[in-house]
């Protein structure tokens, strides 16, 4: 058979799983919707639950959340700045950085489970936090950190500069490291730091937002 043909067997075969697998989400999405939404008020969002009898809300439980995902970010954000933009700027070739790199990729591999049984282990019981909104930030900052410092980094060491960010060359894809070289000859290395960060907040922002759902999910 010809290798096109095989091609685009193999590439509908993929759409169409692709296809059957969003078509089950969509549908256990919208089967939630419509069974739940007619039940959601400002009462159950805003109300106290109630442990022994029908009723209640969900207001303390997304009070809660919200501060726990308020003081993770504090935590974490300005944590995985520095560690990924030194990891990527600072950090010389060696051991001890292949091996914190190593250890920064065990970390963000670890289960869920494991991280929130370390936070409870350290945390609660060794520091005796106990079960509080400064326990569960904590814990949530171990297991977000890696990843997000993982992110930094990489967007720093791929980043493609745009051509805004160039000022007087006239290449858009000009990459970061020649653009480093170039600047430096060119008086350009005031503002570049800053406007390099700029470039990276949305991919920062992005990645930061995955890891801190997957985290306080």
């Amino acid at each position: 058979m010809h290798a096109k043909k095989i091609d685009k067997i193999a590439t509908a075969v993929l759409y169409t799983i692709a296809g059957i697998i969003v078509a089950i989400l969509a549908s256990l999405l919208l089967y939630i919707l419509v069974k739940g939404l007619p039940h959601v008020s400002w009462s159950f969002l805003t109300g106290r639950s109630s442990s022994y009898e029908a009723g209640g809300g969900i207001g303390i439980q997304l009070y809660n959340s919200l501060f726990l995902l308020v003081i993770t970010l504090i935590i974490s954000i300005p944590l995985s700045l520095g560690a990924g933009i030194y990891l990527s700027e600072y950090a010389r070739k060696g051991r001890l950085t292949n091996f914190i790199r190593t250890c920064i990729e065990i970390l963000s591999s670890l289960p869920s489970v494991v991280v929130g049984l370390f936070g409870y282990l350290i945390f609660v019981v060794q520091f005796q936090y106990g079960f509080s909104i400064i326990s569960g930030a904590l814990a949530l900052t171990v297991f977000n950190l890696p990843q997000m410092t993982r992110n930094v980094e990489d967007g720093l060491q791929f980043l493609v500069v745009l051509e805004a960010v160039v000022g007087g060359f006239r290449h858009p894809n000009l990459p970061r490291k020649l653009l480093l070289v170039l600047s430096a000859r060119n008086n350009f290395t005031a503002n570049l730091d800053h406007k390099i960060l700029d470039a990276l907040r949305p991919q920062i922002a992005c990645h930061d937002i995955t890891a801190i759902t997957l985290g306080d999910g």
